[in-house]
């Protein structure tokens, strides 16, 4: 998702503003890659350039550099599950109870012809 990420360079310098792409969403933040070095406990905002919401947040890691990119993970400072516009598991979702796609009759009947056989 298209974001746009404010700072303060090495957290207390000069402003910056970086249009850059989420890799991961979810309700308590966000990865994205950056230009910008950014440091582990900054505070950022991110804008959602969507919506133009925006919400305060802290850099929680830095991953390698690529190309001239960083992986920065961010965090909300408070979880926000409508900030993406998106819909999110409930908490207490288990994987394990999904819906498991139904087997057809034909194919069930098939099965149990060749199992005979």
């Amino acid at each position: 998702m298209p974001v746009l990420v404010r700072g303060k360079k090495g957290g207390q310098g000069q402003p910056f503003e970086e249009h850059t792409h989420t890799i991961s969403v979810n309700a308590h933040g966000c990865m994205v890659r950056m230009t910008t070095p950014v440091q582990r406990t900054q505070e950022i905002t991110i804008i959602n350039t969507k919506t133009a919401e925006e919400l305060p947040c802290m850099v929680t890691s830095i991953g390698q550099r690529d190309g001239g990119r960083q992986e920065v993970g961010v965090e909300f400072a408070e979880a926000s599950p409508v900030f993406w516009r998106i819909a999110f598991p409930p908490e207490d979702w288990d994987p394990s109870e999904r819906k498991r796609p139904s087997t057809s009759r034909s194919a069930t009947t098939a099965a149990a012809h060749m199992a005979r056989r």
